[in-house]
C-alpha cells in the first residue's frame, strides 16, 4: 500500500518547525539557542522526539521504535490522523456505531464527513456493510475493541476482512485492552501496511491525569506523526511518569485483576435488581447497563452523589447507563443505592447472568 498516496497533498508539502530541542540532545552541553529560563527546576524544553520514552516503550511492547508515537492522549493521535489523511470538505471516515464519539468530533473539526453504519444486535461490525459503505474518498475506518460504551470487543476475523479489503487505514482503538484476553493488534503492523493501533495510559495504568496515548504503526505512518505533530507536545513531567510507570507493570497488572473481578461481581448483583434489563457482557473496565427507565435511574443516582453516564442518546444504546468499575467500596455503595431504589428482585430462575 502506498500511504504517501493517502496523505493530504498540502501536508506532503510542509516543511516542518524544527524547534531548538530537536537539533541536539539535551545533555551536558550549555545551552543558549531556545530563550529559556536557565533558573527553573523545569526552564528545559522537553525532548520533543521523546528518544528515552520511545526507547522504552519499544523495549516493553516487544515492537521496533520506529513503529512507536506517545501522543498527548489518544485525541491527539485521533487529530493528528486527520490533519494527515483526510481532506477538508472532501474526504469521508466510516464510522460503526454506537462507539466513542471523538471520532466524529474530530472528524467534525476538520471538515470530514462521517459515515455511520450500526453495528449488529450483538455490537459486531457487519464487514460487508463497513465496505459497502466506503468509496474512493473514504480514507479511514475507525473500530474500537473493546468497543465503547458496549465494552465487547470486536470479532477479530471481521476486522481482518476489513483490513485486506479496504485501500486505506484502519485504526483500531484498543484503549481497554488489557481488561480482556485479547491479542493485541499492536502485533500485526507488519501485517496489515494500513493498520493504526492505539493504546492508553488513562485506563488499565491509571495515569487518566496525565494524558498519555499511543500509537502503533508502520514507521511511514508513524513518521508522517512525527512531522506534523507539535514540537513539545509531550511535557516533560508526562514524559517522566510514563518511564517509571512502566517499571510498574506489575501494580498495573494487579489493579485489572482487581477491577475484573469488581466487574464480574457487579455484573452478577446488577443482573437481580428488577429495574435491570440487560448487563451487557464486557472486556473492559465498565458495563453498559439496561434499564426500564435509565432517565430516571440516572436522575436520582446523581442526586445521591453517584454519577453514571446516561448513553440513552447513541444509537442502538436507549435507555442505557454506562457504570465504571470503581473501588470496591464506590462499587458496594453503588449497588446498594440501586437496590433500595428497586421495588422489588427478580426471582432467581429469570436471571440472565452476564459472563465476560
Amino acid at each position: 500500500m502506498n500511504i504517501d498516496r493517502l496523505v493530504r497533498p498540502n501536508i506532503r508539502k510542509l516543511k516542518p518547525y524544527s524547534s531548538a530541542r530537536s537539533l541536539v540532545k539535551q545533555g551536558q552541553q550549555v545551552l543558549l539557542d531556545a530563550n529559556e529560563n536557565p533558573f527553573g527546576a523545569l526552564g528545559r524544553y522537553p525532548d520533543p522526539n521523546q528518544t528515552e520514552l520511545r526507547a522504552a516503550l519499544a523495549e516493553h511492547y516487544n515492537l521496533p521504535e520506529n513503529c512507536v508515537l506517545p501522543g498527548n492522549g489518544s485525541d491527539e493521535i485521533i487529530d493528528l490522523l486527520f490533519r494527515i489523511f483526510t481532506e477538508p470538505g472532501e474526504s469521508n471516515v466510516v464510522i460503526p456505531q454506537p462507539t466513542y464519539g471523538m471520532y466524529e468530533v474530530a472528524a467534525n473539526i476538520q471538515g470530514c464527513t462521517t459515515k455511520e453504519v450500526m453495528l449488529d444486535d450483538s455490537f459486531q461490525p457487519d464487514a460487508e456493510n463497513i465496505l459497502g459503505a466506503t468509496d474512493a474518498q473514504t480514507k479511514m475506518i475507525f473500530l474500537c475493541s473493546p468497543n465503547n460504551p458496549t465494552g465487547n470487543l470486536l470479532n477479530p476475523e471481521r476486522i481482518e476482512k476489513i483490513l485486506n479489503n479496504f485501500n486505506g487505514l484502519v485504526i483500531v482503538d484498543q484503549a481497554y485492552l488489557e481488561f480482556s484476553e485479547s491479542e493485541p493488534w499492536r502485533n500485526r503492523i507488519a501485517e496489515f501496511p494500513n493498520l493504526v493501533v492505539m493504546q492508553t495510559f488513562s485506563k488499565a495504568w491509571g495515569l487518566a491525569g496525565i494524558r498519555g496515548g499511543l500509537a502503533f504503526a508502520n514507521p511511514e505512518i508513524i513518521q508522517w506523526l512525527m512531522r506534523i505533530k507539535l514540537p513539545y507536545n509531550l511535557n516533560q513531567l508526562t514524559q517522566q511518569q510514563l518511564l517509571k510507570a512502566l517499571k510498574l507493570a506489575p501494580v498495573m497488572r494487579q489493579w485489572v485483576k482487581i477491577i475484573i473481578s469488581e466487574r464480574n461481581k457487579t455484573a452478577k448483583t446488577l443482573q437481580k435488581l428488577n429495574e435491570v434489563v440487560a448487563v451487557y457482557p464486557s472486556d473492559a473496565n465498565y458495563l453498559l447497563v439496561k434499564f426500564n427507565n435509565a432517565e430516571a435511574i440516572y436522575k436520582k443516582l446523581k442526586e445521591r452523589g453517584l454519577i453514571v453516564r446516561n448513553r440513552s442518546t447513541l444509537p442502538g444504546c436507549e435507555n442505557t447507563l454506562r457504570i465504571s468499575i470503581g473501588t470496591p467500596r464506590e462499587n458496594s455503595l453503588l449497588l446498594k443505592t440501586l437496590q433500595n431504589l428497586s421495588t422489588t428482585r427478580k426471582p432467581d430462575t429469570a436471571q440472565k447472568l452476564a459472563t465476560s
